[in-house]
């Protein structure tokens, strides 16, 4: 992993974002995610300099996903170093938008 994805899966695994279980490296559509919470059908991909060069690229590997019911947020590894807590104030954001209404307990 780089170490963006060392410092992101941190704070993803174990259920620690919103009580929902990410998963590194999912396979969808032919594509390798690289964090997914299956639940909620939400990918979190981070981009390196590469990705620079491959904008093209990975608007239709969002289609994709889209299509097939996911919703994909990116980040570039340099954001997720350098400013953690905004990026992980946006997965929350999305998960509170996405994610299923609770149930009160009888």
């Amino acid at each position: 992993m780089t170490d963006a994805e060392q410092r992101l899966w941190r704070h993803l695994r174990m259920h620690q974002m919103a009580g929902f279980k990410f998963r590194r490296q999912h396979p969808v559509e032919g594509y390798i995610l690289d964090f997914a919470c299956v639940e909620l059908m939400l990918a979190i991909e981070l981009d390196g300099g590469q990705h620079a060069d491959a904008i093209e690229a990975d608007t239709i590997r969002t289609q994709a996903l889209n299509q097939a019911g996911w919703k994909v947020l990116r980040f570039w590894n340099n954001d997720v170093l350098a400013n953690t807590e905004a990026v992980l104030s946006s997965i929350y954001s999305l998960i509170g938008e996405i994610s299923p209404p609770s149930q009160p307990s009888p």
